[in-house]
């Protein structure tokens, strides 16, 4: 089964952005106001997973604190954080819940390689066994470590009032909704979620996020 699109350079994401532009006005404005989308591909693997573990629910700051103390330690890799005992990673700043989840990340022993042909759907299907891997985090990394074209995130909270505010909805939508919403964004969902991230730093800046 064919992967679709993937985004691996800055035109790609132009190339999307002019699509929606033209599917949708809301989008055409949108794009005017926020300039240029960015590309925002990140390496795939462990790594990438670590890190969004080590980021769950705590300020960018602290995660940043955390990841330096790691990369110190030579623990962002699978065996080097199979290395140490989990009294070392404690200490180097995982809470309780994440050393479990990076405990439970080391053990699925994920092939990553493998990771990269699957379809979107058996990707998020793979990496949400794995213990402290939700849907969010599969699809980011879906879309960012693995530049598919056609995932979207709609769980993600300012994608959700970016949509509010753009389409003038009466009240945030839900996960649902928005994925219903963003089926009308394919063949470049993962672009619509760039333009509305963009968008939500605007609207932020010029009336405030409700």
């Amino acid at each position: 089964m064919s992967i679709g699109r993937c985004i691996h350079a800055d035109a790609d994401v132009a190339e999307g952005a002019a699509w929606l532009a033209q599917h949708e006005p809301r989008f055409a404005r949108a794009l005017a106001q926020t300039g240029p989308l960015p590309l925002r591909r990140r390496d795939d693997g462990f790594q990438a997973l670590l890190s969004a573990i080590v980021s769950q629910q705590i300020s960018v700051a602290a995660a940043s604190g955390i990841w330096a103390r790691l990369e110190a330690a030579d623990a962002v890799s699978a065996d080097g954080c199979r290395k140490l005992d989990d009294d070392a990673l404690r200490a180097l700043g995982l809470s309780r819940p994440k050393l479990r989840y990076v405990r439970a990340l080391i053990d699925a022993d994920l092939d990553y390689v493998a990771l990269r042909s699957l379809p979107d759907a058996e990707v998020v299907a793979q990496l949400t066994e794995v213990k402290g891997i939700g849907v969010w985090t599969a699809e980011i990394y879906a879309m960012f470590s693995l530049g598919r074209a056609d995932v979207f995130a709609p769980g993600d909270l300012a994608l959700q009032e970016a949509a509010r505010i753009l389409f003038d909805l009466p009240e945030r939508p839900s996960e649902k909704e928005l994925r219903k919403l963003a089926e009308d964004w394919s063949p470049w969902r993962s672009v619509a979620a760039r333009l509305l991230w963009a968008y939500y730093r605007v609207a932020k800046s010029r009336e405030g996020i409700r």
